[in-house]
């Protein structure tokens, strides 16, 4: 039974470039934090393979991993070749096998030796078009100089290098196999000399050699939905652009145009071609698109076909929900449409309705009443940057978008009726390496109005209250949000993709303010004021504040099925000028299945605020500036299943002092002190399209405290110190 395998090197900056170790593939038995867990699943089923259990047991367990010499041999042949590879040519490697019983470990000691490096680099063009370029002006950006270590992974790369920018240059048939390479070493020497070589051309290396010529772009065709060619095709002229095509026209000339990189007259560029290909691939309007190049016999000119067929543009959705909040029942039903070609540019246009209602009990005063919403939704989505100044081809190359949309939603409960309208145009688009990707808030605005309050609300639960609660009176109010903001997304991915268990990391910032256009207006203009001394715009206050969050997440892989990944995240709000405290929606919470995991959702601050009144609390528990740190280890379980303990601190803070919420101030010499900390394990189980997830948290440190239960870690109460929650995707 092979309990441990090790892999060592006689250097360590070897070790960490190459990954050795990654390249033994015999591991031992899977570990559960430390322990073998698996192998003891297995060990419970004894050998009666006729029983069930016996078979279960084994099914959810693993088998003990007994020593491969095959395996072994194969690993250590692996690490030589990627050593030589790199240029150590010499490199050897022991085996070490140590034995106790039935039980093996064995040791891998790599010995990679001198390396090899270039000693002369000589460059031969048989074809005279090229050799001024790559014996002259080429030899700045070749990744090979004297000196440098001779890897074959270097070698590659300049093959492609210099294929890929002839091949941007109008030479349409050179491809790397035109680039060889050779290698001369002396006896007793580390040094090498290399010869670089451009062969001419050669057609399926049969035709006579003959030198390789740039190629130019004759027309350009586009053959929209021709899906026979017995059919009659019509055929139109447009700005030097052919269109052909059979019955009904699904596309507009300019939009398809426009997509395209690829321009009669231009040399012909292999990265013209591919991005043409993404530009395609991007609009929902299309179902299929080609791209072919045809030679013209005995010349220099590529005529390009671009086959595009359309995709059904209309499309409806039904869903159906059922709700529970605090034990009152409710249901939700919402029908969508949507039409990916609205103006036969690959316009989407969605619109969305939904109605829902909910049955209240318990509530003092309105039997009979229940919760009825109802809400619409109309999106409007261009795959262009519809701004002034901003060339067309600029926003194709980055796949930029323009979005409008507008919203409108009613709420009726049984003590008051809010409604809240909401318009926005904003941009995205995205780095041609996919690794950024940026969303431009133009304008947003938000009304929220309040047609109806009822006495007994009003009466018992607002007014009663006086000035004691500001935020809540805030929020049952008229009020005018008008934002401005970006956003910026890093994934050193290149996708949008999740981090999970991989060595990447992710970054992401945001900023916006809102009210500063309008507080102008307001003081040039003189506008009138309200009791609370608030400028008025068309009958209602605006909040004006400024906003700022960052967000960081870190994965590092330390072994084939076990990770670690660190999150950071803070943020920062602060109202001004026609705005004493920020909306609602605005504000910060923690706790919960994103935040630190030892508080349920919004029951956590601000700093050492413990709220007594249970009923307004989720209002209280929210503040201008947030912290949040996590570390969690990952570990691979079985099937679809993975495990991860982690421990979170954090904390919001509000930045004035408000009655409502006392010791909830930020303060320097204080904040260190109201920073909570959680740990707990978790569960998820991979859907494939998604993660569930399952966390325990326990509080270790609860700033709403003092004294012992400051420290719950040292004196838990379950009812009080533990959470439950379950999520869909992994908390960063």
């Amino acid at each position: 039974m092979l309990t441990e395998t090790t892999v060592t090197c006689d250097d360590q900056e070897v070790m960490k470039a190459y990954a050795l170790s990654d390249y033994v593939t015999q591991k031992t038995n899977t570990k559960w934090f430390g322990a073998r867990v698996p192998l003891r699943m297995y060990m419970l089923s004894g050998t009666d393979t006729t029983k069930r259990s016996c078979r279960f047991w084994r099914k959810v367990g693993e088998a003990p991993v007994l020593y491969d010499s095959i395996k072994s041999a194969r690993a250590m042949n692996d690490i030589l070749q990627v050593l030589g590879n790199a240029g150590y040519m010499k490199a050897t490697i022991d085996e070490q096998r140590q034995t106790k019983g039935k039980k093996m470990k064995v040791h891998y000691q790599v010995h990679p030796n001198q390396r090899y490096t270039i000693r002369n680099l000589y460059r031969i063009v048989d074809d005279r078009g090229l050799r001024q370029f790559i014996t002259v002006d080429d030899t700045a950006r070749s990744l090979l100089h004297e000196g440098a270590p001779f890897e074959v992974t270097t070698l590659n790369a300049e093959r492609n290098r210099i294929a890929s920018y002839l091949r941007n240059n109008g030479y349409y048939k050179f491809t790397k196999e035109d680039v060889q390479f050779s290698a001369d070493t002396a006896i007793n020497s580390t040094e090498i000399d290399v010869l670089l070589r451009i062969k001419l051309h050669q057609e399926n290396g049969r035709t006579e050699a003959t030198e390789h010529r740039p190629y130019t772009i004759g027309q350009v065709n586009f053959l929209t939905d021709v899906t026979s060619p017995d059919m009659p095709t019509d055929t139109i002229p447009y700005k030097g652009y052919n269109f052909i095509h059979q019955n009904e026209q699904h596309f507009r000339k300019r939009p398809l145009i426009g997509n395209t990189l690829i321009r009669p007259g231009d040399p012909f560029c292999d990265n013209r071609l591919r991005r043409t290909y993404t530009n395609f691939t991007r609009l929902g309007a299309i179902s299929f698109s080609n791209i072919n190049l045809v030679e013209r016999p005995g010349t220099d000119t590529l005529d390009c076909n671009i086959i595009v067929n359309h995709s059904k543009p209309h499309s409806f959705g039904f869903d159906v929900e059922a709700t529970n909040s605090a034990g009152d029942l409710g249901a939700a039903i919402s029908t969508s449409y949507q039409n990916n070609n609205l103006f036969r540019g690959s316009e989407s246009f969605t619109f969305k309705i939904r109605g829902a209602y909910e049955a209240i009990t318990g509530l003092e005063g309105y039997e009979g009443h229940n919760y009825l919403e109802v809400g619409n939704e109309a999106t409007l989505s261009f795959p262009v940057f519809l701004l002034p100044y901003v060339k067309r081809e600029w926003g194709t190359a980055h796949n930029a978008s323009s979005e409008i949309s507008l919203q409108h939603n009613i709420q009726k409960r049984p003590e008051f009726t809010r409604r809240v309208m909401t318009a926005a145009w904003r941009y995205k688009w995205s780095s041609l390496s996919q690794r950024v990707q940026h969303r431009y808030d133009l304008i947003e605005v938000n009304y929220i109005y309040m047609p109806w309050i009822s006495r007994t609300f009003k009466e018992q639960y607002l007014d009663s209250l006086g000035k004691t609660n500001a935020i809540l009176k805030y929020n049952y109010e008229n009020l005018l949000i008008t934002k401005m903001g970006y956003t910026y997304s890093y994934n050193s991915l290149g996708t949008r993709e999740q981090i999970y268990g991989k060595n990447a990391h992710t970054f992401r910032f945001n900023i916006e303010t809102s009210g500063n256009v309008l507080s102008g207006i307001s003081n040039v203009f003189g506008s009138k004021k309200d009791h609370e001394g608030q400028y008025i715009f068309c009958g209602s206050a605006f909040a004006q504040y400024v906003r700022g969050d960052f967000d960081f997440a870190q994965s590092l892989s330390i072994g084939k099925n076990t990770s670690v990944a660190f999150h950071g995240a803070f943020g920062i709000a602060y109202p001004y000028g026609n705005s004493n405290q920020l909306p609602f929606e605005k504000r910060y919470f923690a706790g919960g299945a994103n935040s630190v995991r030892g508080w349920s959702v919004r029951s956590l601050g601000p700093g050492a605020y413990n709220g007594k009144d249970k009923g307004i609390n989720f209002l209280n528990q929210s503040g201008d500036i947030k912290l949040d740190l996590s570390v969690e280890f990952r570990t691979k379980l079985f099937w679809k299943f993975s495990g991860a303990a982690f421990v979170d601190a954090g904390n919001i803070w509000t930045i004035r002092e408000y009655k409502d919420q006392p010791s909830g101030e930020f303060r320097f010499n204080t904040f260190v002190e109201q920073i909570a900390v959680g740990y707990g394990l978790g569960l998820r189980m991979d859907a494939n399209f998604f993660i569930v997830r399952f966390d325990a948290g326990m509080k270790a440190i609860d700033p709403a405290y003092t004294g012992r239960k400051h420290y719950p870690i040292t004196r838990h109460d379950f009812d009080r110190d533990f959470a439950f929650h379950f999520a869909v995707g992994m908390p960063f």
